[in-house]
């Protein structure tokens, strides 16, 4: 994944994930509008085989919205750990 900063100001960030799709930037979306502190959360993709994904995010200004986006990425992170732990211990209860 490369990501490449568009625009940034105190309230508002654009940025491309070049490799990535829908799957982590729905997740990335649905994750930062769980913080109250940012009021838009949003991306696109404008040509569904070549496009490169732009992530916008906006906050109130109580919090840099490049902060909104690394404490999402931890939560994800926390979250995909979490189930890897839940799947390793269920295929310990087939294979034993």
């Amino acid at each position: 994944m490369k990501i490449k900063i568009l625009e940034i100001s105190d309230k508002e960030l654009e940025f491309e994930l070049e490799g990535e799709g829908h799957t982590l930037c729905n997740l990335l979306r649905k994750v930062l509008l769980e913080d109250e502190d940012v009021t838009f959360a949003g991306y696109r993709i404008e040509h569904p085989l070549i496009g490169k994904p732009k992530m916008y995010v906006r906050t109130n200004g109580k919090k840099d919205p490049l902060d909104a986006v690394i404490e999402a990425a931890k939560k994800i992170k926390e979250m995909a750990e979490g189930f890897r732990e839940a799947f390793l211990r269920s295929l310990k209860g087939i294979t034993s």
